[in-house]
This record gives structure tokens, C-alpha cells and sequence, in this order.
């Protein structure tokens, strides 16, 4: 009598097989007391919302959790130092790398921490890294017990030296490069002892020869089926339990028919089998996505360590002189300037001025925090009092600073999934529907030929190459903006940038030089002590206009400045010398004048109006032309804070409204009333008084001359030299939906003629495998060439900027 087999119930947790039956709550069942525990500490806080998004079971097997006492090297100050990045008075910033990561569910779980611990403020992950970016209070739970609650929910971070140094390590799939020779080697071996089959070698002497071969080819396909194509089969497999049919599906049903055909010929020597189809498939699929993968992270790392944006520093060197240097060649041990407004840029030690850290771009918490001499101050913070100076102490990371622009805090909530994503979705269902379909035809013409055409349909048809023609595209896009000094926070900004129909202007450093002004001063004359005091406090600010004031006295030593204050469209003030200093408008030192001559900022000392300089502000070359081409296809306006003193000037540049004396908050308001008129509006600042409305537009440009103006509430940071020849740029953008339909639609025909040949069974499942990886690439390489081809023109008006000017 034959036994049943009993079938074992999937653990609800995980999906595993329960070998003990008896680990059970509410009729749920559980592989082990892990899975059972985590399920427990969910259902407490109301998380097990956590199963459903799936539909599947998603959870990490806890049957090898790890003892929490492993972590108590965490408990070493010196090692959490290097693995916070971030840390005030109650929160600290961590990222971890989480390789267990595999799902929506574990997105949405890692996301709701906070339900598990009130002390975790928020936690953020980036899927395609595998990292998890958390914010807690070191008062109530230390960087250990983090650490241990993930490991308790099955999410044990990865740790490593690299990691402590503040290093990436390098991820390098040696188990994929493994399962490529041993693949190749068999499947060259395998085809070398194919060929008495190829020359149908009939005769009896050479039959046994043949039978031998057969043998021996089936022996070399064993670690091909059973290793080389196992993730595959794991794949699938875990899809086809989570009642989801996945990308490997397909393939994996393709390789499992082959081989079981292959085996039943042979063993019966009723034929020579398939095996080095079989074989050739598992290689080339291989093949294809080692260079798939490679391609994505060569794009990955360029995004984070070669995409420098291009903010400068303030250095000064052993003679207290002031350099202007990139901040990528920022180094430990250098002494740095950051003004008023000013983005700190790395770790720093503060040694001389009166540090007030607004540091909501970090830890979101809008209230200013003061740094006393001596005190640290990270990087990420905003200085809102008067000019510092520090030592660096940690090398600039660029890649922090990037991830801290991805904030969600900053995000647009107006991205939508591309039809390309939607389609890919339902893609594998209609490819087993045709695959069941030309079964059923040859079913009834020619069995013999079945085997060909399913086998062939399973591979030849994948989503493969509709899912990256986007992502490639997109990806590339970035990169040659990035060499025309063009950065862009995401792929997302350079569709938004297409669909803009108003672009806004703000005036000053923006069609402005930033650092180039005409300066004259009328007034009352100026003693020695008085440029003494002009000069500290202009000196505190990195306002253009404070900066031209500032620049006419460039040999003036300075004083030190207390009571610091600037008021975004108006001016500063403080105190220098016991005596009160004012520089700004006209109605912000209470001057009560109404010129309109040019752009003025006005001088008050101890209640006293000594006069004001007249700042003549040159305009970017090759701004006219580019207005000019813009007003065709665009909306064109102006904002300004200054005067209307250049109108007659400026308004035959522009074709719409130009509005001056605009506060912060007016500027704001009027991105809003044209998104109410339905506008996708663009708006293009210096990130220094419209950081408001960079945000509330539908895409927000900073441009930056090399100066540290950097405002997060941005969607893209251009070069100030990039943008006379804007209009590329933007014509470039435009290109990017073109491209991305021309790959979509080779990649639909591609899929359309490979399954017209497949389903008449006239294409060999071995061809089939070596096409699959190859509309890949070859996707890669055609939205790159149409990249670099449409680049060609960006190249020739940079080129002819440059010559012309």
C-alpha cells in the first residue's frame, strides 16, 4: 500500500514549509517560534496590514534569529560615532544595509517602525540599495537596541569595516560569475559532443559512440540544471507560492521542459535530448543579466559619487585670505567660511562666530539651534546668524548631501507610474495564455513540434527590455545633463521639466551675475570707522548685494558682529562696536524714499541714513538670446525684490508679467495662481529668497556661480554658466519622452516577431535564449546612441556660446 504523502501547511509568517504542526495562533500556522513572535509583536501594534499588501506571505524565516547579545559592540562610542552621521541634542541619523530586503511588504514594514518603537522618529528606504535611513531619540533607545529591534523582525543589518570607515563596499555578485563559467564550460562541452546529433551519424559503430555522448552530455547538464539555474527556479518558485507570476516564471517552465524532454530521451534512447539548448539558455539568460546589472550600477554609481553639484566653498588659507574652491575638494583639516544662508558642507568644528543651525534640511525640526565654539557642527545644517568660521573635521560626503535632497520632505506629489510599468505587469499572463495557445495548435497538427514552439515562446517574449528602455533612458539622461552642468535630484524632474509651459524668473543672481556688479556709493562721506562698520556687517551675508557692498572695501579688516540678523527681501542689521548697524532696502532702514534709478541698498548707523550704494548689476551673457528663443513655446516672467528701475530695460524680454519689489511670500502666491490657471510653471531662482516658490512650482531651478546658495526645496541645480544655453537643455528634456517611445515600440516589435516565430516553431529555444539577453542590451545601447545623438546639438550650442563669448 502506497503512504500518502501529506502535504506541509506554509508558515503565515514566511511562506516556509511547518515541519511542526503544533506553532500555531488563531488557526495561523508557524514554522517556528521566531516567526510566531514576530507575528505577535505586529498584531500588538496593529501592523499585520503587513500580509495582505503582498497577498503573500512576506515575511524573513526567524529560525536562525540571531542572539541579541551579538550587537554589544555597539555599545562602543567610538564605533557608533562612525556609524551616526547625525546627532543633536535627541535625534541621530543611521543608515543600515538591509540585504533581507526583497519586497513591497518589507518597504511598508521598515517604514512603520515608529508602531514598533514611539522613539524611532522615521525611517525611510531606498529599495534598489537595500538601505534603510533611520532617525531616533538616542534618549530613550541607543543605536543597539535599533539595531536589535531589526533584527528581531528579521531585518539583521549587514556591518562590515567598510562600512564603519564611512566607505560603500563593494558589491560584487561572485556567485553569478561562478555559475557563468560553470554554465559556459558545460555548454561548450556539452555542443562539442553534440556533434555526431548535428551530423545525424547513423551508423552502428558510431550509434554507441553517440549513446556514450548522450551520457556524458546529460552528466555536464546536471550542475547547469541543478546550480547554475537554481535562481531561477527559487524565483519562480517563490512567486508561484505567493500566487504571483513573476519575470523567471517563464523561464524557469522553459528550462524545466527542456531538460525533463532531454532526460526521457535519453533514458529511453529514443533521442539525443535538447541539452545543450538547455544549457546554452541558462548561459545567455546568465550572461545577460550579469551585463544588465553592471550597466545599472555603473548608473547607480555615478549618481552617487561622480554627480558633484556644483556649490563652492569659502576657504581661507594661512593668510586669512578667502579662496573660492568646489566643495568635492573640500579635505579634512581645512578652514572654511560659511556666511549667513549658507549650506554647512561637512563635519565641521566651529572656532570663530556665533553658530545658529537651522538644521529642518536634516532632522526636519524648524527651530534654530546655537553652536558655541568649539562645539561640532554637521553637515547639512543652515547658518542663519552672521558668518562662521571652522575646521573641517570629515570628509565631504556627497552622497549624504544627495540622499538628504531626496528627503521626502521635498518630494512633488505629482509622479505617476508610466504605461510601460502598467503593462509590464500583466505581461507574464498574457505570454503563458499564447504559450497555452500554440500548444493547443500543434496539438492538433503537428505534435512534434509543441515542444518547439512553447519552449521558444517562454523565453524569446520577456518585459526585460520594456522595463529598462525607461530606467536606461532616463538614467543616461542624467548623466549627460550632469556634463553640461545640469543636476537633476531624480529621473522624475526631467519629465516634469518637459510638461513646464511658464517658466519664472527671478532677477537677482539669477539672469544676474552673482559676483559681477558695478558699485557706487552717494551720501554722506564715509569715515574709516564707518566703512569698518559696513564692511563686518556686510561681510556676514551671501547675498549678492551684501556682497557687492562688501566687495568695495575688499582690504577693510573686520570687527565682530553681534545680534546678527537678515530678513529675506529686505536686508541685515546688528551690532559692531556697541553701535547698531543697518543695510537694505529703503524702508527697511526707514530712509522713506522712492527711487527708481537702480538697484540700491541703503545705509543706516545708530539711527542715522548716511547715504546708499547704487549697485549696477550686469546681466549673463547671452541672456537676451536665450529669452529671446524661449518666448515661442513659453510664458516668460519676472520676479524681483529690487526696484522697477530696469522695467523699460527688461520688458521686451519677457512676454508676460514682470513684477519688482516681490517679498518671498508674494512670489510664492503668484506661483500659485498660475498653477490655479492650470500651468505647469517653472520657476528658476538663486535659492536665496524664493525658496518658497522653487518648491511650490511644478519644477524648481537653482542657479549657483560656484557659491554655496544651495536650497533643498530645488528640483534641479544648474551651472550658472549652463544657463545661456538653457534652451538646449530644455529641448534636450523634450527628447527624453521621444526616446523612451522609440525603445518601447522596438521592444514591442521585438517581442511581436520573436513570438510570430516562436509559436510557428521555427525558432530553436537555444536562438531564443541568446535573443532574450540581447534585446537588452541592445535596448542599453540604442537610448544611449539616441541620448549622445540628441546631444549633439546641446554640444554645438555650448560650443557656439562659448566662441561667441
Amino acid at each position: 500500500m502506497i503512504g500518502e504523502t501529506k502535504t506541509m501547511e506554509a508558515c503565515y509568517h514566511c511562506g516556509e514549509d511547518c515541519e511542526n504542526q503544533n506553532i500555531c495562533i488563531e488557526e495561523k500556522q508557524f514554522c517556528c517560534q521566531g516567526c510566531k513572535t514576530v507575528y505577535e509583536i505586529l498584531n500588538k501594534v496593529e501592523l499585520c496590514d503587513y500580509y495582505s499588501i503582498s497577498e503573500k506571505p512576506a515575511g524573513i524565516n526567524q529560525k536562525n534569529n540571531s542572539r541579541p547579545e551579538k550587537f554589544a559592540f555597539l555599545d562602543d562610542e567610538n564605533l557608533q560615532a562612525k556609524l551616526i552621521h547625525f546627532k543633536d541634542t535627541e535625534q541621530s541619523h543611521a543608515t543600515f544595509y538591509l540585504p533581507q530586503m526583497h519586497c513591497s511588504s518589507c518597504i511598508w514594514l521598515l517604514e512603520h517602525l515608529n508602531k514598533l518603537d514611539k522613539n524611532i522618529v522615521r525611517s525611510q528606504v531606498n529599495f534598489l540599495k537595500k538601505e534603510l535611513s533611520l532617525v531616533f531619540n538616542h534618549k530613550h533607545i541607543s543605536l543597539r537596541k535599533v539595531v536589535e529591534l531589526l533584527a528581531s523582525i528579521g531585518y539583521e543589518p549587514h556591518f562590515s569595516l567598510q562600512n564603519a570607515a564611512g566607505k560603500k563596499a563593494k558589491m560584487y555578485d561572485k556567485t553569478r560569475v561562478i555559475k557563468i563559467g560553470i554554465a559556459g564550460f558545460c555548454f561548450g562541452n556539452i555542443m562539442l559532443l553534440s556533434f555526431p546529433e548535428y551530423f545525424s551519424i547513423d551508423e552502428a559503430g558510431d550509434y554507441n559512440l553517440k549513446q556514450l555522448f548522450s551520457y556524458l552530455n546529460l552528466g555536464l547538464s546536471l550542475p547547469v540544471f541543478f546550480y547554475c539555474a537554481s535562481e531561477f527556479f527559487v524565483s519562480a518558485w517563490k512567486s508561484f507560492k505567493q500566487k504571483f507570476l513573476n519575470i523567471d516564471t517563464p523561464i524557469a517552465l522553459a528550462i524545466l521542459i527542456t531538460f525533463a524532454r532531454s532526460l526521457y530521451e535519453i533514458m529511453t534512447q529514443t533521442g539525443a535530448g535538447y541539452l545543450d539548448s538547455m544549457s546554452g539558455i541558462v548561459f545567455f539568460m546568465l550572461v545577460g543579466r550579469f551585463f544588465q546589472n553592471k550597466t545599472y550600477n555603473t548608473l547607480a554609481f555615478n549618481r552617487d559619487y561622480t554627480s558633484y553639484f556644483p556649490l563652492g566653498v569659502t576657504v581661507l588659507n594661512e593668510r586669512n585670505e578667502e579662496t573660492q574652491i568646489p566643495v568635492s575638494n573640500l579635505k579634512t583639516g581645512m578652514h572654511i567660511k560659511v556666511y549667513s544662508g549658507e549650506i554647512i558642507p561637512a563635519d565641521c568644528i566651529l572656532f570663530m562666530g556665533k553658530a545658529v543651525i537651522d538644521y529642518s534640511f536634516v532632522s526636519g525640526e524648524a527651530i534654530p539651534v546655537e553652536k558655541n565654539i568649539g562645539e561640532i557642527i554637521y553637515a547639512g545644517g543652515k547658518q542663519t546668524g552672521g558668518a562662521l568660521e571652522m575646521q573641517v573635521v570629515k570628509d565631504v560626503s556627497q552622497s549624504y548631501l544627495t540622499q538628504l535632497w531626496n528627503n521626502e520632505a521635498f518630494q512633488k506629489k505629482e509622479e505617476s507610474k508610466s504605461y510601460i510599468h502598467v503593462m509590464s505587469k500583466y505581461f507574464t499572463l498574457v505570454l503563458f495564455s499564447i504559450a497555452a495557445a500554440s500548444a493547443m495548435y500543434w496539438y492538433f497538427h503537428d505534435t512534434t513540434k509543441i515542444w518547439h514552439a512553447v519552449t521558444s515562446i517562454l523565453i524569446v517574449a520577456c518585459p526585460c527590455a520594456l522595463l529598462l528602455s525607461a530606467t536606461f533612458t532616463n538614467g543616461n539622461m542624467l548623466r549627460v545633463l550632469q556634463k553640461f552642468g545640469f543636476y537633476a535630484r531624480h529621473a522624475e524632474v526631467i519629465e516634469q521639466i518637459s510638461n513646464a509651459n511658464e517658466i519664472v524668473f527671478d532677477k537677482t543672481g539669477t539672469i544676474t551675475e552673482q559676483q559681477k556688479s558695478n558699485t557706487s556709493y552717494s551720501g554722506k562721506t564715509l569715515s574709516e570707522d564707518d566703512i569698518v562698520l559696513i564692511k563686518s556687517l556686510a561681510a556676514q551675508s551671501s547675498h549678492p548685494l551684501s556682497r557687492a557692498v562688501s566687495q568695495q572695501f575688499s582690504n577693510v579688516k573686520t570687527l565682530n558682529v553681534k545680534l546678527f540678523e537678515e530678513l529675506k527681501g529686505k536686508g541685515i542689521k546688528g551690532m559692531v562696536s556697541n553701535k547698531t548697524v543697518i543695510i537694505g532696502s529703503a524702508d527697511f532702514v526707514n530712509a522713506n524714499l522712492n527711487e527708481a534709478q537702480s538697484s540700491k541698498v541703503y545705509l543706516n548707523i545708530d539711527g542715522e541714513i548716511l547715504g546708499a550704494f547704487s549697485i549696477q548689476t550686469q546681466y549673463r551673457k547671452g541672456i537676451k538670446t536665450l529669452l529671446e528663443k524661449l518666448k515661442p513655446n513659453y510664458k516668460l516672467s519676472l520676479l524681483s525684490g529690487d526696484n522697477a528701475a530696469e522695467l523699460q530695460h527688461l520688458k521686451p524680454l519677457f512676454n508676460s508679467e514682470l513684477l519688482f519689489n516681490q517679498q518671498p511670500q508674494d512670489k510664492l502666491d503668484y506661483i500659485k495662481t498660475l498653477q490655479t490657471q492650470n500651468k505647469n510653471v517653472m520657476m528658476i531662482g538663486d535659492g536665496l529668497n524664493d525658496a518658497g516658490a522653487l518648491k511650490q512650482s511644478n519644477v524648481g531651478i537653482v542657479v549657483s556661480d560656484n557659491i554655496n546658495n544651495f536650497s533643498p526645496a530645488c528640483d534641479a541645480i544648474m551651472d550658472g554658466k549652463t544657463l545661456s544655453y538653457f534652451d538646449g537643455i530644455l529641448h534636450y528634456c523634450k527628447q527624453n519622452k521621444r526616446i523612451i517611445n522609440i525603445s518601447f515600440v522596438v521592444s514591442i516589435l521585438y517581442n511581436v516577431v520573436g513570438l510570430y516565430y516562436a509559436t510557428r516553431a521555427e525558432l530553436q529555444p537555444i536562438i531564443a535564449a541568446i535573443l532574450m539577453p540581447a534585446s537588452s542590451i541592445s535596448i542599453v545601447l540604442l537610448t544611449t546612441g539616441l541620448s549622445s545623438l540628441f546631444a549633439v546639438s546641446l554640444k554645438k550650442r555650448r560650443k557656439y556660446f562659448l566662441l561667441k563669448h
